[in-house]
């Protein structure tokens, strides 16, 4: 698929995840297929001031190109300013997340409450639009009720401001991430509106990935939770669309992945920090895997590099010995 002039192949998306689509996991689902990798939400009130740990989000590789960056705010002129910190930081696609619904980012005014006020919405992409030059996208959800009528009006301002593509996670702002989601927004939506529309929302194996394409004819697709739990589907899907059977991935390859995801870990946060969230992380990978919850058990509690590593090379050793390396 194409956003504006930017090729993005295979058309799979990660989802911007808060607290966990930092650099060092996009380049870990890069590495593993993914066709474009997107940054947590971050804030353009953080950014115009200058905040330390919001320039942190900014941070990026060329080895996870194309990157899309995601802003979140209320007020059109500050979105703009932040939109234009983030094409100089190197973003690839600036996007507009209207789809938040946690409480503290709606009460601003800023997430999936700009669904309710059109006008603002309008006002801030047409800002955010004139600011840069790259691709710009926004995230929306179906709205505040089930029609997806909200939807409708907000992918149409978009398109006639001057958007690249729209992502649609077609939730209802009230249900977070209950209950499921209902891809038939996505599909009236694509039939509405030229430009490219990104299906997001319930995507637990490979397999929904391509029935959301055929179903709702979509031009790609944006994996969220699943890529934490899984983050080789990516790979598992780019099998699928070439006509494949997806496979498992390999074991030996999991233990070098887990030992270079400790390394960008390392690097990127520093040792102390970085160990505290490796602690539930790495448990990702050895899901579903003999002795996986001593596993888990064993990095509960590393505070170091060096002791990640130990426990990572004991379980390889365990794998090993079970005849579980390909």
């Amino acid at each position: 698929m194409k956003i504006g002039t930017l090729t993005i192949n295979p058309p799979t998306i990660l989802a911007p995840l808060a607290g966990y689509t930092h650099l060092p996991f996009r380049l870990l689902v890069k590495e593993l297929g993914c066709g474009m990798v997107c940054s947590e939400m971050i804030s353009a009130n953080g950014l115009t001031y200058r905040s330390a740990k919001t320039k942190l989000m900014l941070a990026t590789s060329e080895a996870e190109k194309p990157l899309s960056i995601q802003i979140f705010g209320s007020e059109p002129s500050v979105m703009a300013a932040a939109a234009r910190m983030v094409e100089a930081a190197g973003a690839d696609v600036v996007d507009i997340n209207m789809g938040c619904w946690v409480r503290k980012v709606i009460k601003t005014g800023a997430g999936v409450a700009l669904m309710q006020t059109p006008d603002l919405a309008e006002a801030i992409i047409k800002a955010v639009r004139e600011a840069i030059t790259v691709p710009l996208t926004i995230k929306i959800r179906s709205g505040w009720e089930p029609d997806g009528h909200q939807a409708l009006t907000i992918a149409q301002i978009a398109v006639d401001s001057g958007v690249d593509a729209i992502a649609i996670h077609p939730r209802m702002a009230r249900q977070g991430f209950k209950g499921s989601a209902d891809w038939s927004v996505i599909r009236e939506v694509k039939e509405t509106i030229a430009i490219p529309v990104i299906g997001n929302g319930d995507i637990k194996v490979p397999e929904d990935a391509i029935h959301m394409m055929d179903m709702t004819n979509c031009d790609a697709v944006m994996v969220g939770r699943t890529a934490l739990s899984n983050p080789f589907i990516f790979t598992q899907i780019d099998q699928l669309l070439h006509g494949k059977t997806w496979k498992p991935m390999d074991n030996r390859k999991r233990i070098a992945l887990m030992q270079g995801l400790v390394d960008l870990h390392v690097g990127h946060f520093g040792e102390k920090r970085a160990c505290h969230m490796l602690r539930g992380r790495l448990g990702w990978f050895v899901k579903g895997l003999p002795h996986s919850g001593k596993f888990r058990e064993s990095v509960s509690r590393i505070s170091t590099r060096e002791e990640a590593m130990e426990r990572i090379n004991r379980y390889a050793a365990l794998l090993e010995e079970q005849a579980l390396f390909s």
